[in-house]
């Protein structure tokens, strides 16, 4: 099948000639003529195949055909659940909305919120967002949703795992009730599915390859290693595979900077992109890694959907998800567009059932392939002593973490039983003794506050000082006689 025969402009088709693509992917020839038609549509096809197109090329076609959107107006909206992916829609899509005379913007958080008001004020025909940022925006009433014709759920499986439910059943309520709804994503939970039951209307399914698969053209293996040896086995692997670029993926924002820092002294070029970064962060480190600068970017999963790199030839799971599905993402980063691509994974004794629920998913045996001189030497009971040696060292941390604060909070007061038992004494002495520590207290506190540098240069602390006061004082004129 040809991209000609699916009715599309002759317009988008020099664009997609320009672009060097021939033919349509599977997900592309089913799902483009279902989104013409005005349906609603859920698709399912595996990373890296094509989704974006396939509900970019016949939104634009669709729009086209209306009046352009006005002042802070947007006709259509996509929904994405990170920054990058954002971008890389609005990218993908810009060249077929130029090519009809449309514009495409896109609006993320991490970035100051002026400058996005200003560029929605002149309408938007196709707007790409997050839901954090797209909210904002609207209680600014810097965008108008009456006028939104089609709304686009991209990755709808990862707004759920982030916790964007709400945030998307809110702007869905200030939609209008009479849209196109398109969800595409790589996997459908259960979850998923319920929610696109209380979106979609009668929507036309396709589902292009067995849900939650990998595509054929990754290689996929695992190299078992001890958890202290995974960075040095790391290191060795991408000296002597001679991995460059390769895309490296932690369970953690702390364990992606530790990893960076590890690999700079093994002289690897490398930067870390995850959440805590700032946009502008992520912004150079993907841009570093596309052209070239440095060899290895260290990602954690958030950053796995939207990272668009052609001729990635391998990625590595250095820790494995604790989200089966994320997995597939994960190395739906290579072998993108029918290119071949190796998906390698370091596992250790403690992340045997992550793979086990991995292979579950995929419903594939991972082959498990030892490197010589990393031979594991973990046992079982040795990684439960582990296990109870690092929540042993939890608890001490939150123990010193409470000493802390209550040094900064400072001593208790004294107890009311020590008070009392002054007050026993009774003795001529003991109250001479504290008459005179009370009086000499008293008189060390007013040498204190006469020595404030403020009170002495305002002249309020002497007694002449208030003399002087009271003389100087004018008294009001008596104007009734």
């Amino acid at each position: 099948m040809s991209f000609e025969s699916l009715n599309l402009h002759p317009s988008l088709l020099e664009v997609i000639e320009k672009q060097g693509y021939t033919e349509p992917s599977p997900i592309q020839e089913q799902a483009i003529p279902a989104v013409l038609s005005g349906k609603d549509v859920m698709a399912a096809a595996q990373t890296g195949t094509g989704k974006t197109d396939a509900f970019g090329l016949p939104l634009v076609q669709l729009l086209s055909k209306g009046p352009k959107a006005k002042r802070i107006a947007i006709r259509s909206l996509v929904l994405t659940p990170t920054r990058e992916l954002a971008a890389q829609v609005c990218e993908s899509i810009k060249p077929y909305a130029s090519a009809m005379n449309l514009n495409c913007d896109v609006v993320f958080g991490g970035v100051k919120i002026n400058p996005q008001i200003l560029r929605l004020r002149q309408g938007n025909d196709i707007l790409v967002a997050t839901p954090g940022r797209l909210i904002d925006l609207h209680n600014q009433r810097a965008v108008d949703f009456s006028k939104i014709e089609c709304l686009i759920l991209d990755e709808a499986d990862r707004m759920l795992d982030m916790g964007f439910i709400p945030d998307i059943r809110k702007i869905i309520k200030a939609l209008p009730e009479q849209r196109q709804n398109l969800m595409f994503s790589a996997t459908f939970s259960k979850d998923i599915r319920r929610l696109a039951e209380g979106i979609l209307t009668k929507p036309i399914n396709i589902d292009v390859s067995p849900r939650n698969s990998t595509a054929a053209t990754v290689k996929q293996w695992v190299h078992p290693v001890d958890k202290a040896r995974k960075a040095e086995l790391l290191a060795h692997l991408i000296w002597d595979k001679v991995w460059d670029p390769v895309l490296i993926f932690t369970r953690t924002k702390h364990g992606a900077d530790r990893l960076v820092k590890r690999l700079e002294r093994e002289k690897i070029p490398s930067m870390a992109i995850h959440g805590n970064k700032t946009q502008g962060a992520r912004t150079r480190a993907l841009k570093s890694f596309k052209d070239g600068k440095i060899r290895a970017l260290v990602a954690t999963d958030i950053a796995a959907r939207g990272i668009d790199i052609e001729q990635l030839p391998q990625v590595v799971n250095y820790e494995l998800p604790s989200v089966a599905e994320d997995y597939v993402h994960r190395i739906g980063r290579t072998g993108r567009a029918g290119m071949d691509g190796q998906a390698i994974s370091l596992v250790s004794l403690d992340e045997k059932k992550q793979l086990k629920e991995i292979e579950r998913l995929i419903k594939a045996d991972l082959e498990s392939i030892p490197v010589d001189g990393f031979e594991t030497t973990e046992t079982a009971d040795f990684v439960a002593k582990n296990k109870e040696a690092q929540k042993e060292q939890r608890k001490k941390a939150q123990e010193g973490r409470r000493k802390n604060r209550e040094k900064r909070m400072g001593a208790p007061k004294a107890s009311s039983s020590k008070a009392g038992a002054s007050k026993t004494s009774g003795s001529k002495g003991s109250a001479k003794k504290s008459s005179s520590d009370n009086a000499t207290s008293d008189s060390t506190t007013k040498k204190k506050f006469n020595k404030h540098p403020a009170a002495d240069h305002q002249g309020l602390n002497t007694g002449k000082s208030k003399q002087a006061f009271k003389s100087t004082k004018k008294r009001p004129k008596n104007t009734h006689k």
